[in-house]
């Protein structure tokens, strides 16, 4: 009796994370493609709350099978069903987004109850914003506000919530401050001594966020770490193939959501193994 109970239990718990992680694939997929009509809207200065999704090269009002995530743009070879020319978004949004969702899922470091389920749900949102500022700033070289202060926001909420509601100790704030401090502080510095040439002051206001959600300065400063080596991973073949140069500019933006995401999933586990094989302990 005791032996099938446990193999019940074994097999709701297959099923139950089977049906989330189904659950969160739609979910990011829908999100995905809130994020792709969003940055459009916000770059054409539309309104993305009342009005209605178009193409836009002919603005004729897209009907709900145009709009079905990745399904659409593939059926319809990436080209308006109603002009037929090439659908600038691309589907690449739509599959990041439940991808990141998955991702976080498996490999969140809490319980999902409590103060873990809190800061997962919130995780979700910034998942959304995050590839959001992403793909503008791959577009544009630029992060706008309307998305940059919602996630300075919820950063502030996810530490504040924590502390108040979920009662985690005082010091988290104060280490979130500093994680804060440090990133944001040093992209001022940048920012300053370059007069804007090597990082834009959207970045310094991104860096509130990653810097209070990094948690600490160690996180902080790996972020910024992991961000450096990506774009270093990016620009290397870029310079070798004759795509860039040494004064071609990366938007950074997309980088630092890297490093953030590194950091907030394996962050841990990276600084106990340096530590060690730096210092031995």
């Amino acid at each position: 009796m005791c032996c099938l109970t446990k193999t019940a239990v074994n097999w709701f718990m297959i099923v139950l994370v089977y049906m989330i992680t189904l659950m969160l694939v739609l979910l990011g997929l829908a999100f995905g493609s809130f994020v792709n009509a969003l940055v459009w809207r916000l770059h054409q200065k539309r309104n993305f709350v009342s009005e209605r999704s178009e193409c836009p090269h002919c603005h004729h009002i897209l009907a709900a099978k145009d709009l079905v995530p990745v399904i659409s743009w593939l059926l319809l070879s990436g080209k308006c069903r109603y002009c037929h020319k090439p659908i600038p978004d691309t589907p690449l949004a739509e599959l990041a987004v439940p991808l990141l969702f998955v991702v976080s899922y498996y490999f969140w470091p809490q319980p999902l109850h409590g103060v873990g389920l809190f800061q997962f749900v919130l995780r979700l949102l910034f998942i959304v914003a995050f590839t959001a500022l992403a793909l503008y700033d791959l577009r544009w070289m630029l992060l706008p506000d309307k998305i940059v202060y919602p996630c300075v926001f919820l950063a502030v909420l996810q530490v504040l919530g924590s502390w108040l509601i979920f009662k985690e100790p005082g010091a988290t704030v104060v280490a979130a401050g500093l994680g804060m401090a440090v990133l944001s502080g040093l992209f001022y510095i940048l920012f300053e001594l370059s007069k804007g040439t090597w990082i834009g002051f959207g970045d310094v206001k991104l860096g509130i966020a990653l810097g209070l959600l990094a948690g600490n300065i160690q996180p902080a400063l790996l972020v910024l770490f992991t961000a450096s080596l990506a774009g270093s991973l990016v620009a290397l073949p870029l310079m070798l193939y004759g795509k860039a140069g040494r004064k071609t500019h990366l938007p950074f933006g997309p980088l630092l959501i890297i490093g953030l995401i590194v950091v907030q999933l394996w962050g841990a586990h990276i600084i106990n193994w340096y530590t060690y094989h730096l210092f031995g302990a």
